[in-house]
């Protein structure tokens, strides 16, 4: 089993950390996949914003058209997942978003919802998100800390005391009874927060994987599209929009 996994921010860093503990997690649960990692070719270092989501969103369908070809099934590992629905629209084996596994796992854990990530942008655009996943009425609440995914990939330490705190609001002010620690950068922390929450966190790059796990062994559901011409893609992009 080949599993592309996309991190459409534009940091290598990021990407290795996420390709890490995913392959930590396959082997964990002897399940003999390979992890073929894809950084954003271009855009911003770390996407905290609706302009650089957007960017990100073309920066995925670049990376899918370039790598895709036999995987089995796709990982969009950025919480967000900026460009989700276009990918499924286009791609040739199942995509599975990180926000979008994890939410739907949190969801078969409580009643209630919370999630805490990296970026107060981020607030508004995950309100939306839900919305769009039809699970507006199972979200608690959403917290943010203040340094971005990207800062708190730099230094984990440093964070770690608001990501608990956010977590605790989430369950204590909100009415979580699971929380979703959101974020690539953020692979891992959610366990080294549980002990100073009393409700569980789920640890999205995990969550994602085995949504990527269970989807990978099902049919490609690519969506029938008129043949697309364009200007100024790449090659492969255009191909894949011209459906050759």
């Amino acid at each position: 089993m080949r599993i592309l996994l996309i991190n459409p921010n534009t940091t290598p860093a990021v990407t290795e950390q996420a390709a890490v503990h995913v392959r930590h997690i396959f082997h964990r649960r002897l399940i003999p996949a390979e992890v073929v990692p894809a950084t954003g070719r271009f855009g911003a270092r770390y996407i905290a914003s609706r302009a650089a989501a957007a960017i990100a969103g073309h920066a995925a369908l670049d990376a899918l058209a370039a790598h895709v070809g036999g995987c089995d099934a796709v990982y969009l590992a950025c919480f967000g997942d900026p460009g989700l629905l276009a990918l499924k629209e286009v791609s040739p084996v199942p995509v599975v978003g990180m926000a979008e596994g994890a939410f739907h796992l949190a969801c078969t854990r409580g009643r209630r919802v919370g999630i805490v990530t990296g970026g107060v942008l981020w607030k508004p655009m995950l309100t939306e998100f839900v919305a769009m996943l039809g699970l507006s009425e199972r979200l608690a609440g959403i917290r943010t800390v203040a340094p971005t995914g990207g800062e708190i990939a730099r230094d984990p330490d440093a964070a770690l005391g608001r990501l608990a705190a956010a977590c605790r609001d989430c369950a204590e002010i909100d009415g979580a009874d699971v929380v979703v620690l959101g974020g690539a950068a953020l692979a891992g922390l959610a366990e080294r927060v549980q002990p100073q929450v009393d409700v569980p966190v789920i640890c999205s790059v995990e969550a994602g994987a085995r949504a990527v796990m269970a989807a990978a062994g099902l049919a490609g559901a690519r969506s029938s599209l008129p043949p697309t011409e364009s200007v100024g893609l790449s090659e492969e992009l255009a191909r894949l929009l011209r459906g050759d």
